[in-house]
């Protein structure tokens, strides 16, 4: 992995804790496209900087620069890996990356603390099947747990403490009749959680993919799809860049955007080719690969879902004001 600078992680730390999805310490952390300087030419071509985290839900962009999605429209994508959006945001912010990739209740953190970022393309989504998502709550198969009312009062791991995860579960405690304020969470690694649930360290683990098929094949089972619980049609991340670069060059924003809803479109419509590209960026097995349940790719957010999103959020208290969805969305 491309190292990011030490001023970037004190400048995340200073606006959000933020991260996206998360990140398996079993993927690879290395980049991929050209390497020529951000906002470059080369070849006719203008090279941008993408920040982005080796997991599942990325795969459309590395998908759409192998199709040629980003070069019809004069693009050469350089993709760099970082471990979350509490680099990236900053990164993007700072002018390191011209776009980058957080999942959205960090990006209406950031909104609501006037961290001056926009959104440009969809990113990821729920399947909006409950039990057949990428992610959800899950606990080993002798587990007395059978409902998300009964994870009140246990011990829950989520990949970030006060983001869309603990959010999520609690409203999936909240629709079963449990008590959403008796969950105690603890922070973990998503590629950590399935060690972890084993060994009894913790009672139950919000996971997704593919840390979700590491448990199923060892005998755990999901208790509560927290995604379809906020929203059936959530929209779970989104690609975004710096008000700076939106108003200094619309023409940029707009091919990038346009090629990532292509990517989108494609990845939603060519499964087997999203296996197969994980493995030029990721180090997930084989069988994982197999066995593995893929987001949905949507062309375009939900606002909806975020809408939904941001009210639990701000239940929550991880908003001093409300996010500006106007604001924020493309």
């Amino acid at each position: 992995m491309r190292r990011l600078p030490a001023g970037f992680v004190a400048l995340a730390l200073l606006a959000l804790a933020a991260t996206a999805c998360g990140s398996s310490s079993s993927d690879s952390g290395s980049g991929s496209g050209s390497s020529g300087a951000s906002g470059s030419s080369s070849g006719g071509l203008t090279t941008v900087k993408v920040g982005v985290i080796p997991i599942v839900d990325v795969a459309p962009v590395y998908l759409g620069e192998k199709q040629g999605f980003y070069r019809k429209r004069g693009l050469d994508l350089d993709l760099e890996t970082g471990q979350g959006g509490a680099a990236i945001v900053p990164g993007v912010v700072s002018g390191q990356f011209q776009f980058g990739f957080s999942n959205t209740t960090s990006l209406m953190i950031a909104q609501s603390r006037n961290v001056p970022v926009r959104a440009v393309a969809n990113g990821v989504a729920s399947t909006g099947k409950a039990g057949a998502d990428f992610g959800g709550v899950v606990v080993k198969g002798d587990s007395p747990v059978k409902s998300p009312k009964e994870l009140a009062g246990k011990k829950v791991a989520v990949n970030t403490l006060q983001n869309i995860g603990d959010t999520s579960v609690r409203e999936s405690v909240r629709k079963a009749g449990g008590d959403p304020t008796k969950v105690e969470f603890v922070e973990l690694a998503f590629d950590r959680m399935p060690a972890a649930l084993d060994a009894g360290q913790v009672d139950a683990a919000w996971v997704v993919e593919p840390s979700l098929a590491v448990v199923k094949e060892q005998g755990g089972r999901v208790v509560a799809s927290n995604f379809v619980d906020v929203s059936p049609d959530l929209t779970i991340a989104l690609y975004f860049t710096s008000d700076k670069l939106a108003q200094q060059d619309p023409e940029l924003v707009e091919k990038f955007a346009e090629a990532t809803r292509e990517s989108l479109a494609y990845a939603n419509s060519h499964p087997d080719e999203v296996r197969d590209i994980l493995t030029t960026y990721t180090k997930i097995p084989e069988k994982t690969l197999a066995a593995m349940t893929l987001p949905e790719w949507p062309e375009e957010p939900d606002r909806a879902s975020l809408e939904r999103l941001g009210e639990l959020g701000r239940a929550d208290g991880l908003f001093e004001k409300a996010p500006d969805l106007d604001a924020l969305l493309p």
